[in-house]
């Protein structure tokens, strides 16, 4: 378990045991404010994280609510262990066993919902006083998974544009360190999803059609471990070059993915 501290913003993370290829070293929750204080993403479901939470919640006062950025395990598993320790409080989401389902724009507790699909459909960043807590939409290192659903890298990119107009200060984020250049940060993001879509034409151009030969091409860099996540994320690139009508009809889709 590892504190990440913001205190002139009276924000602290806790960093959960639970550290993967696809989780980094750990999911963070976060602690905002005080008298209540509020909590996005809670996180999984171990003791130790549960424990830090709770002792760091009690010693602000008691919780207001919390506030969920998507409803993969490793954001939301310890939500209803939660909710009992604190009497009930309410569960903000974009789906799923929620008391308030968020809407793009709209507020819960102290926080702006900002959409920020793409990771997933239900993805949400919440915004308060210039800084964002981004979940999965942006990470303190590396790049993001993307779930090919309808428009899923369109909006996500859209998403990240949102975040780019906010001139924000800081980035907290689902996974990894604080990010202290949000802008420098965010147009990382859209120039490497622009890359990978120019390594992608180039391949197909090439004469590229296989799903080896196009990850083969456009994710040369992704390791083993992670080439099982790089085929879903081409499967959502090659939606979107599909809807754009730039999409040869013999290339292959990823099984499972797509049309």
């Amino acid at each position: 378990m590892l504190l990440i501290e913001v205190p002139q913003h009276d924000v602290i993370g806790v960093r959960a045991d639970n550290p993967s290829p696809f989780t980094l070293s750990g999911t963070n929750s976060w602690i905002v404010g005080r008298d209540p204080a509020w909590l996005i993403d809670p996180g999984p479901s171990l003791e130790s994280h549960l424990h830090a939470l709770t002792v760091e919640i009690e010693r602000r006062g008691g919780l207001g609510g919390m506030a969920l950025t998507h409803d993969h395990l490793d954001h939301s598993e310890a939500a209803p262990v939660m909710r009992e320790r604190f009497a009930g409080v309410p569960v903000a989401g974009g789906r799923g066993a929620v008391d308030v389902v968020l809407s793009p724009g709209g507020r819960f507790g102290p926080f702006e919902a900002l959409a920020t699909p793409g990771h997933a459909p239900d993805h949400f960043t919440f915004v308060l006083d210039g800084i964002a807590f981004t979940g999965d939409a942006v990470l303190g290192e590396g790049s993001v998974f993307i779930a090919p659903d309808p428009g899923a890298l369109a909006g996500y990119l859209d998403g990240l544009r949102r975040l780019r107009a906010r001139a924000l200060e800081l980035i907290c984020p689902g996974h990894g360190p604080l990010v202290l250049d949000p802008a420098a940060r965010l147009e990382e993001y859209l120039a490497h999803r622009a890359e990978r879509e120019q390594r992608l034409l180039a391949a197909i151009a090439g004469g590229k059609r296989s799903v080896d030969e196009l990850l083969d091409a456009a994710w040369d860099d992704a390791p083993a471990a992670l080439r099982p996540a790089a085929t879903v994320t081409l499967a959502a690139h090659l939606d979107k070059l599909a809807g754009e009508g730039r999409l040869p009809t013999d290339v292959e889709r990823p099984a499972g993915w797509g049309a």
